[in-house]
């Protein structure tokens, strides 16, 4: 192997973010403070939603968890989620005590399909929670059809989709709470980082409180400029609040986001013509009322048709030096759930072929064409080393 490696997810750090950082430093101020604050604004505006409905956490997982708080999710409810995600969106669920219940995915989108979610729907049920996979927006006219008659509570778990829209309106605005992820390898990052959008305000606050030991900040304005800044804990909390470290990386990543998807779209496009006329499923176009945000390409590797199994053309991918990813293999294949909650592949057979044949291609902002012309080249090579 000759060439330097090609990194899957490698972020997109440029001379801003690392001078941003290196002021946060100098100030002597690391944890949540004016940063936050105004990443948190910033991110408002981005979306269109008011800033007291945006609280800026840790994960995203830590804003799907204080989501289902907020909510009021407790013991004896259940959950409707999507099986081909990562596991953090099922175990948010068991967090709170309550039962997750899986429905299948679109053989095409690949997201949580209405039909089945109305299938499992139970009078336990209180609430589903999409995943819009890969950066594509979930079937929300259905999704949303089905729990307001209902009265189900919305959770959407925007991991992959900080850009993405559904008939003009973004992601994380269409249900009752939105969660965004800005992990290393997301389209926005801060490293380790999350944030929430909530519908109501209220939660908003409380979740807030949620995110610092249930602290309640407001309480310091019962006290006179002259007295000692006591605080108050209102609620048991978590540690899941944003640093300003983190936060001023995310001001510019999200500064830059328009712009680094437009090169996502480019790149996604060259690889959806250079592998049309191979023995490979491809990812289905983003519908013409949507903005797909381009997280993930996915490929489908069947051997029936390839000649070669998922498993040994990652490994030959990987023997290239092009690194790849597998997004997901489907919850009830992990052995966890299989023996804590019964799960197996059959219950959800759509989402568990798809997990054993999907590959996730290099694709980001930072490649340049050449990296771009490598990964074609390694694809034809991995399906003919037969």
């Amino acid at each position: 192997m000759s060439q330097a490696p090609l990194v899957f997810g490698a972020p997109d750090i440029q001379a801003d973010d690392i001078a941003q950082v290196l002021a946060v430093l100098q100030s002597g101020w690391l944890g949540t403070g004016p940063r936050v604050a105004a990443f948190e604004a910033q991110f408002a505006a981005f979306k269109g939603v008011d800033p007291r409905q945006v609280v800026a956490v840790n994960s995203g997982t830590a804003a799907l968890h204080l989501s289902l708080l907020a909510a009021g999710i407790s013991p004896g409810d259940e959950v409707i989620t999507s099986p081909l995600t990562f596991c953090a969106t099922v175990n948010v669920i068991l967090h709170v005590g309550a039962t997750p219940v899986l429905a299948d995915v679109d053989a095409d989108t690949m997201n949580l399909s209405a039909t089945s979610v109305a299938a499992r729907i139970t009078p336990r049920t209180r609430a589903v929670l999409p995943v819009h996979f890969a950066g594509r927006p979930c079937e929300m006219d259905a999704l949303l059809a089905l729990t307001r008659a209902r009265n189900l509570v919305v959770v959407e778990d925007c991991a992959h989709a900080i850009e993405a829209r559904w008939r003009e309106q973004p992601t994380g605005t269409l249900g009752d709470f939105g969660c965004f992820s800005f992990y290393a390898t997301k389209n926005v990052t801060t490293g380790e980082g999350g944030m929430v959008i909530a519908r109501d305000v209220a939660h908003a606050q409380r979740m807030r409180r949620l995110s610092l030991h249930g602290v309640d900040r407001d309480a310091w304005k019962r006290f006179s400029a002259d007295g000692y800044p006591h605080y108050d804990v209102t609620d048991c909390g978590f540690k899941f609040n944003m640093m300003d470290l983190q936060a001023a990386i995310g001001q510019h990543q999200l500064a830059r986001v328009q712009a680094n998807s437009l090169r996502r779209q480019a790149i996604w496009q060259q690889y959806q013509a250079a592998f049309a006329g191979l023995p490979l499923t491809c990812p289905a176009q983003p519908d013409a009322h949507t903005v797909h945000a381009r997280h993930l390409y996915t490929l489908l590797v069947d051997e029936a048709r390839c000649g070669v199994s998922r498993d040994v053309f990652l490994a030959r991918m990987l023997g290239q030096g092009i690194g790849v990813g597998v997004h997901y293999r489907a919850i009830p294949e992990h052995s966890y759930y299989q023996q804590s909650l019964g799960w197996q592949p059959a219950d959800t057979p759509v989402a568990t072929a798809i997990g054993r044949q999907t590959v996730s291609l290099p694709l980001g902002p930072g490649m340049g064409d050449a990296d771009v012309q490598r990964v074609m080249a390694g694809v034809r090579q991995a399906l003919e080393m037969t």
